[in-house]
Formats: structure tokens, sequence, C-alpha cells
């Protein structure tokens, strides 16, 4: 997975290549799939979510280039692959997961694991503040239509706070970094294009009517 995928895809950091080197993502997929743990694929959880691939999130984690002890939310905890990630970068990891069984599905999973720093909460992380910020970084584990749809989520970014989100409706989709660098001043990067299930409860773009 790391030679064949996420190198080739620019995931340089040796930081990031190791945890997801050392973290065995066949233990984060449902049964039935572990078949397809490393494979280049979006895998199906019980939820209806889907866990992003390998290189897609190895490149997510390189953008937000996480420090030892930065508070972090993630909003769709999903499997809890992307949040033991996190954690083992050194994050102070807050994670939001709208679905009740697949929360504790994954709480379950890091605990086993030894997983520390990690608090998963029963919430949706698109319906508002989120106490525990302001945070240095914010990862989200699925699409949004448009970056309208991340205006509360800035908001919550600690300055210098770094957030990654992919953005847009198949098949035109990209990832996209936003610093926070003071007040109301954001900066926006595009990273790379790609395609990823929306969050459940992610606005609907507006269609157009004639």
């Amino acid at each position: 997975m790391i030679q064949q995928q996420i190198r080739p895809w620019s995931v340089l950091d040796e930081r990031v290549l190791g945890v997801m080197a050392e973290i065995q993502r066949e233990r984060f997929v449902p049964d039935g799939y572990q078949g397809l743990a490393y494979a280049d694929i979006e895998v199906p959880l019980a939820s209806g979510g889907r866990m992003l691939p390998p290189r897609v999130t190895g490149r997510m984690l390189q953008a937000l280039a996480i420090q030892p002890d930065e508070r972090v939310l993630e909003i769709g905890t999903g499997s809890g692959y992307a949040t033991a990630c996190l954690a083992a970068l050194g994050a102070q990891v807050i994670s939001l997961e709208i679905d009740p069984d697949q929360a504790e599905s994954a709480r379950a999973r890091l605990a086993e694991l030894g997983t520390e720093r990690v608090e998963i909460r029963t919430a949706d992380g698109l319906a508002g503040t989120i106490a525990g910020g302001p945070f240095d970084a914010i990862l989200l584990n699925g699409s949004l239509p448009s970056d309208e749809a991340l205006a509360p989520l800035q908001t919550q970014l600690a300055l210098g706070g770094r957030l990654c989100a992919i953005l847009g409706e198949a098949p035109v989709m990209e990832a996209v970094l936003i610093t926070r660098n003071g007040g109301q001043d954001y900066q926006h990067e595009a990273l790379f294009e790609t395609i990823a299930g929306a969050l459940r409860n992610a606005p609907k773009r507006p269609r157009f009517v004639f």
C-alpha cells in the first residue's frame, strides 16, 4: 500500500507514511472486506458510509501537517481508521459520528487497539459549533457540495488552523486546504482531484429549474 499507492500519489511525509504503515487497516474494515483493506477503493461501511481510499487519507493527513498535542476535530469517524492515524501523529482528537452504531463500533475498535487521547461523540458535525474548540486542524472524511457549507467549521479554527475537505459533486470534486490566517482571513489551496461520498446531512446544492 505504501510503496504502490501512497508514495506515488505524492505522500512523502515520513511521519504520515510511518503511521499508515504501522496501523493495521484491516482491523478497521467490516467483516468480509479484509481482502479490500489495502485496495485503492472506498470500502463500504455498515452505516452506509465509506472509508476513503488509503491514498486520499494519506494526502489529507499530509496536508494538515498535524503536530504533537494539537487539538483536532474530525467530522465523520466512520471506521475510526483516520482517527487512529490522527492520534498516532500526536493529536488530541474529538471525532464526531452521526450514526450511533458506527460510533460505538469505532470506540470499541480504538479501545481494543489501545488508542489514547481520542473522544468519539455521537453527533452531527455539520450542525453547529462543537464544544472543545478552537481547533488546530479539522478533517472531513466525506464530501460537501461547496465551500459555502464549510463556513460554520472555518470559524472554529484557531489562528493558523487548517481544514481539509473534499468539495464538489461527482464527477468534478477536489480536496482543498483552508488555513485561518487571522480573523476572517482564510487562505484556500486546491490540493488534488478525487471523488468521495457525501457526508450524511451534507446540504444539497440548489438545482437550476427552467
